[in-house]
């Protein structure tokens, strides 16, 4: 942990080892922390209240394991909206939770992805292999991330439009894509039953 202040508002703030953004929770204001600098980071954006099988602040146990939820992202794809959550896991490893129309995935960021940079190659039905399994993508679309809160271990910007991947292999598990200019993210893990889900509440 280190103590940062806030720049718009003096607030103190204790910060977690790998955070490098989240919002100030006294004024709102969305702050990145890089090179033991904070900065401003713009808009969060507005979070319209929406019920939702877990939040911040709150312990979520599934077949995964069990994460404690610390940042919300919405990011908007026209025909609706999906939450994504950034958590720790019992180890202290980052882990991202997406509700998507009632659906759950639990997904870690996987570096040694090498699938194509900027995505574009890639089209609805085609088939490709990774760590010897076979995939086929069952969306590609794009997505503006329209609000922030809490804290992430990367950058997120409210209005930047993102496109995005999702496959899925034979044995259920699932890997997904994001690019935004030339950055590639890939992130694997897998859908929960949403039933297989409890959810300690934070206070």
């Amino acid at each position: 942990m280190v103590q940062i202040a806030c720049p718009n508002c003096g607030d103190r703030i204790d910060l977690r080892d790998g955070v490098r953004m989240l919002t100030c929770p006294s004024c709102g204001t969305t702050l990145l922390y890089e090179d033991a600098v904070v900065r401003q980071a713009g808009s969060a954006g507005v979070m319209h209240d929406a019920p939702l099988l877990f939040g911040i602040g709150d312990r979520v146990r599934c077949p995964a394991g069990i994460f404690d939820i610390l940042g919300h992202a919405r990011f908007d794809y026209g025909r609706g909206w999906w939450d994504e959550f950034w958590a720790l896991d019992e180890d202290g490893h980052p882990a991202w939770l997406s509700i998507d129309e009632g659906d759950v995935a639990v997904q870690r960021r996987d570096r040694t992805a090498r699938g194509p940079k900027s995505g574009a190659s890639l089209r609805l039905g085609d088939a490709f292999s990774h760590k010897s399994e076979d995939y086929r993508v069952t969306e590609v679309d794009e997505a503006k991330c329209i609000a922030v809160r809490g804290e992430f271990d990367e950058p997120l910007s409210v209005g930047e439009t993102y496109r995005f991947v999702n496959a899925q292999s034979r044995g259920g598990r699932l890997l997904s894509g994001e690019f935004s200019g030339d950055d590639a993210m890939w992130f694997e893990g897998r859908w929960i039953d949403p039933f297989d889900v409890t959810v300690e509440r934070g206070t």
